[in-house]
C-alpha cells in the first residue's frame, strides 16, 4: 500500500466518523495545504483545521475516487464526491488532488475542484 492508498482510506474514514486525527496524523509536521482559495494551512495543525473546515460544509459528504497513483514522490488521486450541505443542498462534484509524500508523511497538500457545486442558484 501506498502513501496516497493510505490518505485516501483515511479522508473516507474522516468523512464517516467526523474524526480527522487519522488523517491529520498522516501529514508531515511541516505539511502545508491549499485548496482554491488564497489561504494556504501550514503544520500538523494547519491541517486538522483544514480538515475540519473541509467536513464542516457538509450535513454528509462522501468522496469516492476514481483514478490514483503515486510515483516519485507525487500522489495524484481524481475524485468524485457527493453529498449535503450544511443547511440541505445536495451536490455533486469532481476534482483531483496532489500530494508530495515523503519518508511516508505527506509533505504538502493540493487540491482542484469545481467550486461552483458550492453556489447555491438564486431565484430570479
Amino acid at each position: 500500500m501506498t502513501t496516497t492508498d493510505d490518505f485516501m482510506q483515511a479522508l473516507q474514514q474522516a468523512e464517516q466518523s467526523g474524526d480527522v486525527e487519522a488523517l491529520v496524523a498522516l501529514h508531515a509536521e511541516d505539511v502545508t495545504l491549499r485548496n482554491l482559495t488564497a489561504q494556504t494551512w501550514e503544520g500538523r495543525d494547519g491541517a486538522r483545521a483544514f480538515w475540519q473546515a473541509y467536513l464542516g460544509n457538509f450535513e454528509r459528504i462522501r468522496s469516492e475516487f476514481t483514478r490514483s497513483h503515486e510515483s516519485d514522490g507525487l500522489g495524484v488521486m481524481e475524485w468524485e464526491a457527493t453529498g449535503q450541505l450544511k443547511g440541505g443542498h445536495d451536490l455533486a462534484y469532481r476534482g483531483v488532488s496532489l500530494i508530495d509524500v515523503a519518508d511516508g508523511q505527506v509533505k504538502a497538500f493540493r487540491t482542484y475542484y469545481d467550486s461552483a457545486a458550492f453556489v447555491s442558484p438564486t431565484a430570479q
